[in-house]
């Protein structure tokens, strides 16, 4: 049996929001971390900070792509 299988593009973007998520906690407990431990390369932290803050963007963008328009 060789079933034949493919996503919808909503459950598409609904793995891929899970993934971006996933990476997004991950990192905030890498940089809380690092703070913790004491040992803080600022530039580091600042590349963690800004990689943060696009994944914070594109999860977003797909929330927003997966919110049905309510016309009120």
């Amino acid at each position: 049996m060789n079933a034949h299988y493919e996503m919808s593009h909503e459950e598409i973007l609904r793995t891929r929001l899970s993934a971006l998520k996933r990476e997004h906690r991950e990192l905030d407990e890498a940089i809380a971390k690092m703070a913790s431990d004491g040992v803080v390369c600022q530039m580091t932290l600042g590349r963690m900070k800004k990689q943060k803050l696009a994944l914070k963007d594109q999860i977003a963008r797909l929330e927003d792509e997966l919110t049905p328009d309510i016309i009120a």
